[in-house]
């Protein structure tokens, strides 16, 4: 099982629109590619929110060759998707992890 994994700190002033895109469309979408099994969005604690929150979305692959499929046909797009509708109102880092049996 691979885990993608996609930190995003945002500013308050897009924090509750953002999550319902989240939850209602790109989260969605990502599955929607073939890629992902299952999806989970996470609220960090203990965290500086004084710029705003941080967040993970989580999105889980069943093989290393899937996620290397959504990187390479979907990534640009959904990437894009989320720099056209909220700007510079986020920053966002991706890390790829391996479940250890």
């Amino acid at each position: 099982m691979i885990l993608y994994n996609v930190t995003i700190k945002l500013t308050r002033e897009i924090h509750a629109s953002w999550i319902e895109w989240m939850k209602e469309e790109h989260m969605p979408e990502m599955l929607a590619t073939g890629c992902f099994t299952k999806y989970n969005l996470l609220r960090l604690l203990e965290v500086d929110e004084e710029e705003g929150p941080t967040y993970a979305a989580q999105y889980y692959a069943e093989s290393k060759a899937l996620y290397n499929q959504y990187i390479e046909q979907y990534s640009t797009a959904q990437r894009q998707k989320g720099i056209d509708k909220w700007g510079n109102q986020f920053i966002a880092f991706r890390t790829v992890m391996q479940a250890v049996d």
